[in-house]
């Protein structure tokens, strides 16, 4: 690729590696997965292993109660998986109502779906993995028994979310979730050693029942019987007719590369929406007004038109075919002049999380996300299992005409999305931006700075970002460059700079060279970011 010609100005160098690459958020959890590598196994072990791992290391995140989707490329064809959990089928937007809510909470029963990432792990195992769940859950189960000390980012979020929910998580149901991650009344701090024995005992079940037990077995009967205890919704029921559902990835052509999200209920198509708007216009420069200007009206469009249509697909009123039409991008471009726009949705023509990629010497690449949502989810631990339940029902809305309205036994609209760059049909690699609303405007970017402005993996994350918020609202980074904020400023743009750069999503990225096969590497460094690399 062409960033080889850029010029350097990242606070990183790239990473370069040939036979087998990881990248994530946590170094331990990167790691971990290159250990399953160098034992035999391939990228999908490997991106099993790291994802295990991380729901030990990087809790603040994820864990083994949330949702996982996985772009996997193996034997030239990109495969997608969507391991998102459906609502319960007792709730209801009445049965929600009935108990004083007008929008649904964020913590506690109400907001739990069933978790996906255990399937998620075990279906990615059974379909492409070369070695057994019970080796590759290895690393992880050693972690949780033994205990790591806490990194730096990782201690700063997970003293924020103590704080937090000291102060509102005060029914007798959210005790186990301080005996589990504030043991002895406290967060641990950054360098302490922390460990969860019971979380060992469950990733120990998991990988011996290829997480029959999770969904069909003993950790299911805790998990409903807990939920049975507190009048939550979630049941044995839910938990058994759980499976994991193989899709077609879906894509946009961008200036020669086909850039790959998973399809609805997942937010990509947010991010190729927006993209294919961009394909039809001018960018002649990344440090330009014009540049700025013409992503952020793109990408407020878009993600206009995903929030009000972006729910599981069977249930979406238009179809993501006319949403991605050359017909319907044209309509929107038309609306981006030279003054920023209050958003509103268009009528297209009928017709908290952590991220990890790897590849492997054989030509398998793995996109994987996967999170319990705005940290660590609901609040809500599963009674001596580490099992930290997710609230991404949260994102249902209970009004009865919205597309994404809550339904027994429904998917919601999810943030988390795995990324994946294809030219000419063959990989070009997994690339992600882990971060709630952040994650589509992260790939958007991260795509562009590859594409458009040649820059290489490690730039193109260490680059400063923006974010919009909502209508004219846009929040930059504090390195973000001033003259250019000054001039978004004068198109109509309500710029505000944040203090900290927690908002602006944490990334990963590997390309493999086509003709050498080498891979290179770029990892996060708003926090704990790794590249294993062999």
């Amino acid at each position: 690729m062409d960033y080889l010609k850029h010029p350097y100005t990242s606070q990183r160098m790239t990473t370069f590696g040939k036979n087998g690459m990881v990248a994530t958020s946590q170094p331990l959890a990167a790691q971990a997965g290159l250990d399953i590598l160098k034992q035999g196994g391939n990228a999908i072990d490997a991106a099993i292993a790291t994802a295990a791992a991380l729901t030990v290391v990087e809790p603040t995140s994820n864990g083994i109660g949330g949702d996982a989707f996985a772009l996997v490329w193996t034997n030239g064809k990109l495969h997608g998986l969507n391991a998102s959990g459906p609502s319960p089928q007792s709730i209801s937007i009445e049965a929600v109502k009935e108990r004083g809510y007008e929008e649904i909470p964020a913590h506690g029963w109400v907001p739990v779906t069933v978790p996906g990432a255990p399937g998620a792990w075990a279906e990615l195992s059974k379909e492409f993995g070369k070695l057994p769940l019970t080796e590759v859950l290895k690393p992880a189960i050693d972690y949780a028994e033994n205990g790591y000390p806490v990194s730096p980012i990782l201690g700063k979020f997970w003293k924020l979310a103590y704080k937090k929910f000291k102060g509102i998580l005060t029914e007798e149901e959210f005790t186990h979730w301080f005996e589990t991650f504030a043991p002895g009344g406290n967060p641990p701090e950054i360098g302490e050693v922390w460990k969860s024995p019971g979380h060992a005992s469950t990733l120990k079940e998991i990988a011996e029942t290829n997480a029959e037990s999770f969904y069909r077995g003993e950790l299911a009967n805790k998990i409903s019987s807990f939920s049975k205890e507190y009048n939550g919704f979630i049941s044995k029921e839910d938990l058994e007719n759980f499976q994991p559902e193989w899709v077609d990835p879906i894509n946009v052509k961008y200036r020669g590369y086909d850039v790959w999200e998973i399809p609805p209920n997942g937010q990509g198509l947010v991010a190729l929406m927006a993209l294919n708007v961009l394909n039809g216009m001018d960018i002649d420069e990344k440090e330009s007004i014009d540049t700025y200007h013409k992503q952020i009206e793109a990408m407020k469009l878009a993600f206009t038109d995903g929030q009000k249509y972006i729910t599981e697909e069977k249930a979406m009123s238009v179809k993501v075919k006319d949403l991605l039409s050359e017909q319907y991008a044209e309509k929107r471009r038309a609306l981006i002049g030279e003054e920023a726009i209050t958003p509103e949705p268009g009528t297209p023509p009928k017709g908290g999380t952590v991220y990890l990629a790897t590849a492997d010497g054989e030509g398998n690449m793995v996109s994987f996300i996967q999170s319990n949502y705005m940290g660590f989810g609901s609040g809500l631990v599963v009674p001596g299992t580490g099992i930290a339940l997710q609230n991404r029902g949260h994102n249902f809305s209970l009004n009865t005409e919205h597309d994404n309205r809550l339904e027994p036994g429904k998917r919601t609209y999810h943030t988390i999305i795995p990324g994946f760059l294809t030219k000419d049909g063959q990989p070009v690699g997994p690339f992600g931006v882990m971060g709630g609303f952040m994650q589509p405007q992260g790939h958007l970017q991260v795509v562009m700075n590859t594409v458009d402005f040649h820059l290489n993996p490690q730039t193109a994350l260490d680059a400063p970002r923006w974010q919009w918020l909502k209508d004219k609202k846009v929040l930059v980074e504090s390195n973000f460059p001033n003259h250019i904020a000054q001039e978004l400023s004068r198109k109509g743009h309500e710029i505000q700079v944040a203090l900290d750069s927690g908002a602006f999503g944490r990334g990963q990225i590997i390309w493999r060279n086509p003709d050498t096969g080498v891979l290179s590497g770029g990892t996060e460094s708003r926090t704990d970011g790794a590249i294993a690399v062999w």
